[in-house]
Parts: structure tokens; sequence; C-alpha cells
């Protein structure tokens, strides 16, 4: 048995869920969201949760279950509060601008990188904080992890973009031999 499927997801104020035979949609004052269910696995809405649940007992069912339990309840938590993940910039001359709807990042190479904006994903800069903010969880993270790839934090000096709470385990430098 699942324990993550077990759980019910509770639907905040605010927030309307509707759920059709293999269809849910959820709508919230951040914006709307839907997710087609797989056959082997069903939804429904009781008072103010939502229980997912097995149709059978298959093996695909149980590989699914947990899984949709997820993402409905990280479309819940999308729609009411959004997601948002925060990455932070160090080295000398290393900036990032917002120019149209592209981030512009100069962090060390030749030439600015630039990323283009997902739809329904924003970026912010503030001096060295870049953020990237969302309804959809998924789509959040990997244009943050696109953007940290860009340029990822090196060992001794530090220099790179890097999650805002990630710790970077420093390498120590050549030792000299003193003779």
């Amino acid at each position: 048995m699942s324990r993550v499927g077990k759980k019910p997801i509770k639907i905040p104020e605010g927030v309307s869920v509707t759920i059709e035979k293999d269809k849910v949609s959820v709508k919230g004052p951040k914006g709307e969201l839907f997710i087609d269910i797989p056959h082997e696995v069903e939804a429904k809405q009781e008072g103010e949760e939502i229980l997912v649940s097995q149709r059978k007992e298959t093996k695909k069912g149980k590989a699914l279950w947990g899984t949709i339990r997820s993402l409905i309840a990280n479309m819940v938590e999308g729609v009411s509060e959004g997601y948002k993940v925060e990455l932070q910039i160090k080295g000398v001359g290393y900036k990032a601008e917002i120019q149209g709807e592209k981030l512009v990042l100069k962090v060390g190479f030749s030439h600015p990188v630039e990323i283009e904006k997902v739809e329904g994903v924003d970026f912010a800069v503030n001096k060295d904080i870049i953020t990237v903010s969302g309804i959809k969880k998924e789509l959040v993270g990997r244009l943050a992890a696109e953007i940290r790839m860009v340029r990822p934090p090196e060992p001794y000096k530090g220099k790179g973009i890097r999650y805002k709470n990630e710790e970077v385990i420093m390498k120590e430098g050549k030792k000299s031999v003193g003779k």
C-alpha cells in the first residue's frame, strides 16, 4: 500500500476542484491547472478533501497511485500559494538582468547567455538574487536547474550560480612544499 497515496489532500479556501471521469482540474487565485488521470487510479472529492485510490489492485495502479496523489497536491498548492526558487550569483563581474521576455546572464563567458521565459513562469532579479516563480512546480524547478547549469558553482573559489541556501563544498588549493 502506498503511504503517500493514502493521505487525503486538503482543499484550501478559494480553491475549487472539478473531478470528471479521467480529468482533475484545480482553479485558484493564481491560476488554473489540470491533469489527466490514468485509468488505473481514481480521484474523488469528499467535502474539503480529495481522496486518491486504485480502481483495481494492479502493478501499474500501485506504481501510479502515490505519484498521481502528489501531482494533484502540487497543483492545489501551486494555484493557492505558487512556487518560488531563488538562485544566487557569486563572482566578480557576474550579473543577471531581464531584457524583455529573456533572462540575460553575464557569468564569465565571452558572450551573454540568454534564457527564454517559459509560459507560466516569471523571472525577477534583485542584485545577485534571481527568483523563478510560477504555479507549476515542475516548470519552476526545471527552469531553475537550467539557469544553475549555465555556470554551476566551482569548488575552489565558489564562483557560479547556486541555489540560495546551497552549501558548496570547497576544496583546498595546492600547497607549496617548503624545503
